[in-house]
């Protein structure tokens, strides 16, 4: 096999290797509303099982893009693409680690209804999980105008996490039990905000692999 040929078959194993992780990433979001909305504590564990497997695919691919930029010294848009993936695994990451935090809490909260201390927390599950969703779409895909409109999303969620600690706010007002429930959730929520701001960063390193710049700054 060509020199050529090894390289491009590098580049498809890797990004193989990130849609992989994405998708460990992704299953753990729907896992974890499943098991949230089920009260499936044995599904919870399996999610902050499974985080210790996309730690090792991080690891995986990190080896796998210093190899390549070693081996082969890529330019222009495949530098880009590596340099992108490089950043993108660690967002991945760190929403497969907030994904097994939320896990724990629920566990800790032992089947409490989360709708009773804030009607926006569903919501905003629900418009994180599709942020997540379409961030990991548009970068495999290479869609940046999909991005744009990811990262334009993200002011909603920022709207639901604040209704939700307004929430939290009123309820600790009025009650003197259960304090340590609603830190709990709002905890729930902060982790969902945080993965919301982990898929726009996904969506701008998608934009960098097209353009070179990020937020508006030209790197290459």
């Amino acid at each position: 096999m060509t020199t050529r040929k090894i390289y491009a078959q590098e580049m498809i194993q890797l990004g193989d290797s990130l849609e992989e992780m994405s998708n460990m990433a992704e299953a753990s979001l729907r896992n974890l509303f499943f098991a949230l909305e089920n009260k499936d504590d044995e599904l919870a564990r399996r999610i902050i099982r499974d985080d210790r497997n996309i730690n090792q695919i991080e690891r995986n691919i990190e080896s796998q893009c210093l190899t390549i930029i070693t081996k082969q010294q890529p330019i222009a848009g495949d530098l880009r693409m590596i340099s992108s993936i490089l950043k993108v695994v660690t967002d991945v990451e760190r929403i497969g680690d907030h994904a097994s935090d939320i896990a724990e809490l629920i566990l800790r909260l032992n089947h409490k209804q989360l709708e009773t201390y804030s009607a926006h927390l569903q919501p905003m599950i629900t418009a994180t999980q599709e942020m997540v969703h379409d961030a990991v779409s548009a970068f495999l895909n290479g869609d940046k105008e999909k991005s744009a409109v990811v990262i334009g999303s993200d002011d909603v969620v920022d709207e639901l996490f604040n209704k939700v600690k307004n929430d939290i706010a009123s309820r600790l007002k009025t009650e003197s039990a259960g304090v340590d429930e609603c830190i709990d959730v709002l905890m729930i929520a902060k982790y969902l905000e945080r993965i919301g701001d982990h898929a726009v960063n996904i969506c701008e390193w998608e934009i960098f692999k097209e353009t070179g710049s990020i937020q508006d700054t030209q790197i290459f």
